[in-house]
């Protein structure tokens, strides 16, 4: 039976952030959803249990028996630790990309300063500013949020800093594999991530940034690819 593979995606960005993945996962049903606050649920306000509950509603959409990987990238992947750690039986594995940096280490406090300079700065300038580096790394206008995205992230950023301790890994029942980026600013606390896994792995995709997805889509949907014929097979 294929296996059904759920992207959740990361902050100031949406399911379109995975519109390649289909076809780069030709032999999995893909399923992306967007998170509360961004892409078509942008006027939504973010909360983990809402966030969690969006996850769970796109898992509950599996074919009766049919193996279910969980994808994650950063803000995504912090959720869907949260998701594993509540439900993960439903999960026949889970992968985090970019989301094994400890959100209340010191690390923390630069996203909590650009939270606070969020609430105070125009939107609109802060996108433009943002954007313009993004396409530096290789993004498409398609892949860019407009301002609007920024209404939530605040609310998002303390969700994560609140509820997505690493201690959550120990939870996760299923195995799990880390993909990070080799300048990944959230790689950061990676090994501490693995040793408290149960059943984990860590890959890093060379000259990838915390947009990895985005940037090498390719790269990381063969591991994906990888990862989910070897634990839907054993």
């Amino acid at each position: 039976m294929r296996p059904l593979v759920v992207l959740v995606h990361g902050s100031l960005s949406s399911a379109e952030q995975w519109a390649d993945y289909q076809d780069l996962l030709p032999d999995i049903d893909v399923l992306t959803l967007d998170l509360p606050g961004h892409g078509s649920r942008v006027a939504e306000p973010f909360t983990t249990d809402a966030a969690v509950a969006l996850i769970g509603e796109a898992v509950a959409q599996r074919s009766p028996n049919q193996p279910v990987v969980l994808v994650g990238h950063s803000l995504g992947g912090y959720m869907a630790s949260v998701y594993a750690a509540r439900y993960g039986d439903a999960l026949t594995g889970m992968v985090l990309i970019g989301a094994s940096g400890d959100p209340r280490s010191p690390m923390a406090s630069i996203y909590r300063g650009y939270a606070w300079l969020v609430d105070r700065v125009n939107h609109d300038k802060l996108a433009a500013i943002r954007n313009a580096v993004a396409r530096l790394l290789g993004l498409t206008s398609q892949q860019l949020p407009g301002a609007a995205a920024y209404a939530n992230l605040p609310a998002a950023w303390q969700a994560v800093i609140d509820d997505c301790p690493p201690e959550l890994m120990a939870s996760a029942t299923c195995p799990v594999l880390f993909i990070n980026g080799q300048f990944d600013q959230m790689r950061l606390n990676e090994r501490r991530y693995l040793t408290l896994t149960k059943d984990g792995e860590l890959i890093i995709i060379p000259r990838a940034t915390h947009l990895a997805p985005l940037t090498h889509p390719r790269q990381v949907a063969t591991v994906i690819q990888q990862f989910t014929d070897r634990i839907s097979t054993s």
